[in-house]
């Protein structure tokens, strides 16, 4: 089995969808079969939470790394970090005449939110403006949807902020150049709208929200001019024990998803790539994934359950033992985050609590998962849209009195900048930390990625505001990172599923959390089929591989952990999300 997009591939292939659907894997594994064909190979992933060097045993940094085992593949990681770093230090050398006290000035100015987006942004224009002539392909492994659309968007949104304006954009600090990239970011917006230089490929599962969100994706994709576009059915699974609920519900599951199918994915060329017993990875699995080879067995690890853990139930009679505070609900993309966050959320009302449901994720879908109103629960969305025109209307109206029609205009040019939505959403993110001083706030976060990017902006502003009071005696201030760093107000969930990728992301998670001092509160092991119990021959080996994750998880990574079993049905709707907070515990007799 080969995918069919390899029989022709465009020089630009980007593998996108909703978080959890292997776009890591099916991108590593086209990369790996365009390299095996003699094709010289750049995979490239744009996710500020990448496992690519999990995957392929390789280091990754921010130019392009040889993959050892695959003659002519590399791979490049556009780290948001570096790539402001590098940003900073190019502008800073344009300012040769400036003195010490100049350049501490612009470099604090370029220490934001907006400057790792527009450095990752111009990082990933380079890559489709001509500067890889090196390479005859280039595969983008993306972030999940919501964050991908906001970079996809970027070469039209600056491009149109840049036309006629010759003042560059004051959020990025005096003489950043910024105009000078505007002939880079016309060319990488001509790349992407170019169908024979530029192929989307659309993951999805073989379930309703994953294509319901290819779907959406592929219209809002369509809206940017970019049409080429594929489908690929990720994960295709056919019970090989008829008899077994389980395995039957799953396929069951997984074709009536396909029946259902949008008719706008209809319509587009399909691949299909089925349910492997495996780990994609290393190269032996990666291979594996698109043709019919082997893969040499794991060690087992044994029969039974290996990690003591209460049920979802538990988790909120804990969380329910303060009056108030802020549950952010943290991990990967497609680890059910959004389910989590919504029954623990239904759980706090059912004890009588007050409580604000919201999100950070582009591509939210808490009235989907929810289903209906419920009450003593608000729920809402930090939209971006509706946030920056929020903050643009803020800023007009305190600034604009003070100045005169001419000036007036300039501002209002500079707030059309990208950079403001970025901004407009950390006031949103503060302002919803806030309301946990009186009420409970749970907090469905995007994807792993875009959520670090949220806590550096967190952290930029806490350091600027330290600078801001140092010195002033009796000052007295409460910055939203020091509520996160708070036990007492703050309780960090961390969703995973039980697979190797999902728990390496959220274990580097922790370590990125503590790094900045906030300590996880617990663990939600989702998905599980040791908690729901199979003898299904195909889900065997993914059993195995479920119960090595828990060991894993068991020997330190946790200090409480919760699991939640597989369920037959899907947890939409009020009724499914309360019974999955009494979802049992896993036993041996179920495994």
């Amino acid at each position: 089995m080969t995918l069919t997009l390899l029989t022709d591939p465009t020089r630009h292939l980007f593998f996108t969808g909703k978080g959890g659907v292997g776009k890591t894997s099916l991108s590593s594994a086209t990369a790996i079969a365009l390299a095996d064909a003699g094709k010289r190979v750049l995979l490239v992933s744009t996710d500020a939470a990448s496992n690519l060097d999990e995957m392929l045993g390789v280091p990754l940094r921010n130019d392009a790394v040889p993959v050892p085992g695959v003659p002519g593949l590399s791979v490049l990681n556009i780290d948001p970090d570096s790539a402001a770093e590098s940003y900073r230090l190019r502008v800073l050398d344009k300012m040769p005449d400036a003195d010490d006290a100049e350049r501490a000035t612009v470099r604090e100015q370029l220490s934001g939110a907006c400057t790792t987006e527009i450095a990752s942004f111009d990082e990933f224009s380079a890559l489709l403006a001509g500067d890889t002539a090196a390479w005859d392909h280039i595969v983008f492994d993306t972030a999940p949807t919501g964050h991908t659309l906001r970079l996809l968007s970027l070469p039209s949104a600056w491009s149109g902020f840049l036309h006629g304006n010759d003042r560059g954009a004051s959020c990025l600090g005096p003489h950043s150049g910024l105009k000078m990239q505007e002939t880079r970011f016309n060319a990488a917006l001509a790349a992407l709208s170019d169908p024979l230089l530029t192929t989307v490929v659309l993951v999805a599962r073989p379930d309703p929200g994953a294509l319901g969100e290819a779907a959406r994706t592929s219209d809002e994709l369509r809206t940017l001019g970019l049409s080429n576009q594929r489908l690929v059915i990720n994960g295709l699974f056919r019970a090989g024990d008829p008899g077994d609920a389980v395995a039957a519900a799953i396929e069951a599951l997984g074709q009536q998803a396909l029946a259902d199918m949008p008719d706008s994915l209809r319509a587009l060329a399909r691949d299909t790539v089925p349910l492997r017993t495996f780990d994609t990875v290393g190269l032996p699995a990666l291979r594996a994934l698109l043709t019919d080879a082997s893969v040499p067995a794991a060690a087992t690890a044994g029969a039974g359950p290996v990690l003591p853990a209460d049920s979802l139930d538990a988790l909120v009679d804990a969380l329910a033992a303060g009056e108030h505070g802020l549950i952010m609900v943290m991990g990967k993309g497609g680890v059910g985050k959004t389910t989590i966050a919504a029954a623990l959320a239904l759980g706090l009302v059912r004890r009588g609590k007050s409580v604000h449901l919201s999100t950070t994720d582009p591509a939210a879908h808490l009235a989907v998962t929810l289903g209906g109103a419920v009450p003593g629960l608000q729920v809402d969305r930090i939209d971006p849209k509706a946030e920056t025109q929020r903050y643009v209307d803020k800023i007009m109206a305190a600034r604009a009195p003070r100045l005169d029609a001419q000036e007036q205009a300039l501002l209002r040019e500079d707030l059309r900048s990208p950079c403001t939505e970025e901004v407009a959403v950390f006031h949103a993110f503060s302002r919803t930390v806030g309301e946990a001083r009186s009420a409970f706030v749970v907090l469905d976060t995007a994807p792993t990625g875009h959520s670090l990017l949220l806590m550096d902006a967190t952290g930029a502003y806490h350091r600027q505001t330290l600078r801001e009071f140092e010195g002033r005696t009796g000052a007295h201030f409460v910055t939203p990172l020091m509520r996160l760093q708070d036990p007492d107000y703050t309780k960090i969930i961390l969703v995973t599923l039980p697979e190797v990728t999902p728990v390496s992301q959220a274990a580097a998670l922790q370590d990125d959390l503590r790094r900045a001092h906030v300590e996880p509160y617990a663990w939600v092991i989702n998905k599980s089929l040791v908690a729901a119990g199979t003898r299904d021959p195909m889900l065997a080996a993914r059993l195995d591989g479920e119960r090595r994750q828990m060991a894993r998880i068991a020997d330190g990574l946790a200090a409480h952990t919760y699991v939640v079993p597989w369920t037959t049905t899907a947890p939409v709707g009020v009724d499914a999300l309360t019974r999955l907070l009494g979802a049992g515990r896993p036993t041996a007799e179920t495994a």
